[in-house]
């Protein structure tokens, strides 16, 4: 089978190779699942890199969420076992984790729906209480995290207030729903933050980017507001001063959604029917901005770290170059 594997570590662009490969034989308790979408996410140029949390051994595959098949034909999701990733054509995953993918997205949308939402979902309901006629502010508002919590915020009945980089993403930011659409590169973040509040601020906050964005977060979230650690896309990891969180009574939650898989998979399975039903009945769609074949994952991969993507690119492996499936 046809595989990108990483050899040594770098970015995605230089480091990642297609070759011809095993195909790969599945473990104990695991499945072979050939490839229908493969959703690119920031960690896979952190493993490209060697600076995610999992180091697998070289060479390996990137590629952690897919919508594949089974060997009997079902549809579903699934996060490949590393060194096989989803960026090839068939890859491995535990039996017991596969999800059954919605009927009410097609297979690109469906492997977005995973990781990005799932962690969007535990972030708002799970660790921050969102109630309705909150705000909501998420930085990195038209990406692929901050999509799916713009979606989730306005699900729960939220006002959604998104901050972004450029006039395009603010339109993408728009166009997904946002109330209040702040462009980072053109104008004040806090200051117009607190004139969209009248001065109260955020009552939640969902944080994928850290560095500036988190300082910024300190200065807007409102009286027991709670802000949400989900990510570092910045590359700086803030020191938060807890006299501040003290002195102004708000909360900062941090969320590892991989931990729920060993800790209580149950609850897994309920954000997945909780999505599948947000789904079904429209109020969710992931918006999967590019559908690139096989051939171009790395380039998609080294887009995605440079962060200059919107929304969610999937890798296709049935997709041909001319975009023919």
């Amino acid at each position: 089978m046809q595989a990108w594997q990483v050899h040594e570590n770098g970015e995605p662009s230089e480091v990642m190779r297609l070759e011809d490969i095993e195909t790969p034989t599945p473990g104990d308790g695991q499945v072979l699942l050939k490839v229908r979408a493969a959703n690119i996410n920031f960690p896979d140029a952190l493993l490209c890199r060697g600076q995610y949390q999992v180091r697998p051994p070289l060479p390996f595959t990137p590629g952690v969420e897919i919508c594949g098949e089974t060997e009997d034909g079902r549809r579903v999701l699934a996060n490949p076992v590393l060194p096989f990733g989803g960026f090839a054509e068939y890859t491995v995953a535990d039996a017991a984790a596969l999800l059954p993918a919605p009927d009410a997205l097609d297979d690109a949308e469906a492997a977005a729906l995973h990781i990005g939402y799932q962690t969007g979902w535990f972030g708002l309901h799970r660790r921050a209480g969102l109630e309705a006629g909150e705000t909501l502010l998420v930085h990195a508002a038209a990406g692929g995290v901050g999509s799916a919590a713009v979606q989730l915020g306005k699900a729960a009945g939220a006002r959604v207030v998104g901050v972004v980089g450029g006039a395009e993403k603010a339109a993408v930011a728009r166009e997904l729903g946002c109330d209040v659409v702040i462009d980072r590169r053109a104008e004040d973040v806090i200051a117009a933050v607190k004139e969209a509040t009248g001065g109260r601020g955020a009552d939640v906050i969902y944080d994928p980017v850290g560095g500036e964005a988190y300082a910024q977060s300190t200065k807007v979230v409102a009286f027991e507001g709670r802000i949400v650690v989900v990510g570092f896309a910045s590359g700086t990891i803030p020191s938060p001063g807890l006299n501040h969180a003290l002195v102004k009574n708000y909360s900062i939650l941090g969320l590892h959604w991989g931990l729920y898989n060993t800790k209580n998979p149950k609850l897994i399975q309920h954000c997945h029917e909780q999505l599948t039903d947000l789904a079904a009945r429209g109020a969710i769609k992931p918006l999967v901005s590019e559908r690139v074949p096989l051939g171009g994952a790395a380039a998609a991969v080294q887009r995605v770290a440079d962060g200059v993507t919107t929304g969610r690119v999937a890798v296709i492996p049935g997709l041909t170059e001319g975009g023919a499936a």
